[in-house]
């Protein structure tokens, strides 16, 4: 287990599912950690207790918000961008606001996040972005908004790697395939049908994808940099 005794870490979207998840594994490797929450604030008030976090609101759809929370936590050695939206269906119908703030949260909140947490970030610091392999592969029909934020963080990390690298800090994607989560639940109406596609046919846990990040984050990731770090049962396979 990657030991992060005494890391400045960051996790934005930390109260629920993936985010929880990470917030969990790098909490049990003994970093000083916080985590922003938008809506979820009982679950968010729980787990800061539970393992002792600091759990911060932040709307990851605010800019200057989401830059102040950033900023305030000092030089980070790691910041996790998991919060996300998505909104599927019929384009033609999809309310374009709705659309419009799913793009706020899903890329201009990770670009801005990722800048500032380098301003300050220590050098050989780790960003790590939860994107999905949507941004590889859209199968069903009403995917194509959704799959738009998760393309535009891959050209995003490939571009701030470069940028970022001279300090030895690292930038990478995870891009998870189905996790069991309220917002898709391994028994939920869609899930035969991505099991479908997937060489192995079940959703991902949330622990499998948060180990992932530890070890991006860890020693062992230093030379891991501008990659898309594919983690679903071969569902793009």
């Amino acid at each position: 287990m990657a030991d992060f005794t005494g890391k400045n870490v960051l996790v934005l979207g930390g109260s629920r599912g993936i985010g929880a998840a990470i917030v969990r594994r790098f909490a049990k490797g003994g970093a000083k950690l916080a985590f922003t929450y938008a809506g979820s604030k009982e679950a968010a008030e729980t787990l800061a207790a539970e393992i002792g976090a600091e759990a911060v609101r932040t709307d990851s759809a605010d800019r200057r918000a989401l830059i102040a929370t950033v900023a305030a936590r000092g030089a980070l050695d790691v910041i996790v961008i998991n919060a996300g939206t998505a909104m599927l269906g019929d384009p033609l119908t999809l309310d374009p606001d709705a659309i419009d703030r799913m793009i706020d949260v899903n890329v201009r909140a990770p670009y801005h996040a990722a800048v500032e947490a380098a301003r300050k970030m220590n050098d050989n610091g780790r960003i790590i972005v939860i994107g999905s392999v949507n941004g590889d592969r859209m199968p069903f029909a009403g995917g194509a908004a959704y799959a738009l934020t998760k393309s535009a963080v891959q050209g995003m990390v490939r571009g701030l790697a470069r940028d970022f690298g001279a300090r030895g800090i690292t930038i990478n994607s995870i891009q998870p395939g189905p996790t069991d989560s309220d917002m898709n639940p391994a028994d939920g109406p869609m899930a035969s049908m991505m099991h479908s596609f997937m060489a192995i046919k079940r959703h991902a846990h949330g622990s499998e994808i948060a180990e992932l990040a530890a070890y991006l984050a860890g020693p062992h990731g230093a030379m891991i940099t501008g990659s898309m770090q594919t983690i679903d049962g071969g569902f793009g396979a």
